[in-house]
Order: C-alpha cells, then sequence, then structure tokens
C-alpha cells in the first residue's frame, strides 16, 4: 500500500507465510527470500517507506532466527535504512521481543528508535490508511480471536468483586 501525499511506500511482511526451518533447504529458501525483497525494496523505495511486519498467527517454526536477521540488517543499503520511517510490528510475541531487546545494543539507535509495537488491527488502522493493505485472513482471525480473549478476560475481572477491588487499589 501508500501513505501520505507522497505516495510512500507501506510493506507487509506476513510472518505466516514464510518456511518452515525444518525443510532441508531452508537456508537456501531463505536467503532468496531476502534477495527478492531487497531487490523489490530498491525498485519501489524512492522516498520514505514504512514496514509493516506481521507477526500474529506465525508459529515458532516459521520465525526467522536471530543469524538470519542480523544478516538482513546488515545488508540493507544505507539508502534504504535511511529512508525507513517507521518498523511495526504487529501482535509482538515474548519472542520476537526479546530478540530485539538483545540485539539493541548492535544496531543504530536511529533504527531502533523507528521500530514500533503495535497489539491490534484496530491500532494499525489508526496509524496508517489499511485501504491498500492487505491483511491476509490468518491474521485478521488471530487479530479477532485475541480480542475475544482479552474481552472475556477483562470482563471477568470487572465482575469478580475480588478482582474489582483489587484493580480500585
Amino acid at each position: 500500500g501508500y501513505y501520505g501525499d507522497g505516495l510512500n511506500a507501506i510493506i507487509v511482511f506476513a510472518a505466516c507465510f514464510l518456511p518452515d526451518s525444518s525443510r532441508t533447504d531452508y537456508d537456501y529458501v531463505m536467503e532468496n527470500l531476502f534477495l527478492y525483497v531487497i531487490s523489490t525494496l530498491e525498485l519501489m523505495v524512492a522516498e520514505d517507506y514504512m514496514i509493516v511486519y506481521l507477526n500474529g498467527a506465525t508459529p515458532r517454526r516459521k520465525m526467522p532466527g536471530l543469524g538470519w536477521m542480523k544478516k538482513c540488517y546488515q545488508m540493507i543499503d544505507r539508502r534504504l535504512r535511511k529512508n525507513l520511517k517507521s518498523f511495526i510490528i504487529v501482535h509482538p510475541s515474548w519472542f520476537i521481543r526479546t530478540i530485539l531487546a538483545v540485539t539493541r545494543p548492535f544496531i543504530s539507535s536511529k533504527f531502533s528508535s523507528k521500530i514500533q509495537y503495535i497489539n491490534t488491527l484496530a491500532e494499525l488502522r489508526e496509524m496508517i490508511p489499511m485501504e491498500y493493505v492487505h491483511i491476509p485472513d490468518s491474521i485478521v482471525k488471530y487479530d479477532e480471536d485475541k480480542c475475544i480473549k482479552r474481552r472475556m478476560r477483562t470482563s471477568c475481572l470487572s465482575n469478580d468483586p475480588e478482582m474489582a477491588s483489587v484493580e480500585q487499589e
């Protein structure tokens, strides 16, 4: 999709579609996937852009490893790093948050400041125009399920007199 007057690019990356790490050719596939993404970015990005990383509905075995992410960061051209305005992580897992916390000393503070965590698609809609952004059905369902669980947890807490008194303290 695109945003702003200059039609700046919004790149949506759904981790749930990454290959399973148990594949025998996993390293080869991930290397070529990265090269494809970089070549696409170089063609698309003339101005500012943002990346939306959809982490929800992604099993651990499909999440890229720390080594791969480090290599990707090191291979990204300076111009692409400079033009990246925001790296939004939707439905961040504890694993993603931990990896980013551990790697923070090794990446630039400018890049670190571009990382934003978003917990719901509703929050994402408040940040970016969604009319040109395709969100996979599995992510929408994950978000709906997560919101239902959150509402149930909230209503259970507010209906429990003991929890209500704890919340007021």
